[in-house]
């Protein structure tokens, strides 16, 4: 299920929706609250191209703490034994 918002914002805002979108979906996905996924479906974008464009919002890709990549690859040994 999803929700729609509706804002309004001054004549003089030079973002068009489409910017504006993925200017959210890029902030949402820095800051771990949404998956690349759901961040790209929200972008109105492709997983790829929403990647490709994280750059532009100056979002990393790889935007996750060193702890949690050592917890990861911890799993992963874990689970490869």
């Amino acid at each position: 299920m999803a929700k729609r918002l509706s804002i309004e914002v001054p004549d003089a805002f030079a973002w068009s929706e489409t910017e504006v979108r993925e200017m959210l979906a890029a902030h949402l996905y820095e800051h771990a609250l949404l998956s690349l996924g759901h961040a790209a479906d929200l972008a109105g974008l492709d997983k790829r191209t929403f990647a490709e464009r994280l750059g532009k919002y100056g979002v990393s890709l790889f935007n996750h703490p060193p702890e949690d990549l050592e917890r990861d690859l911890k799993n992963l040994r874990g689970h490869h034994r």
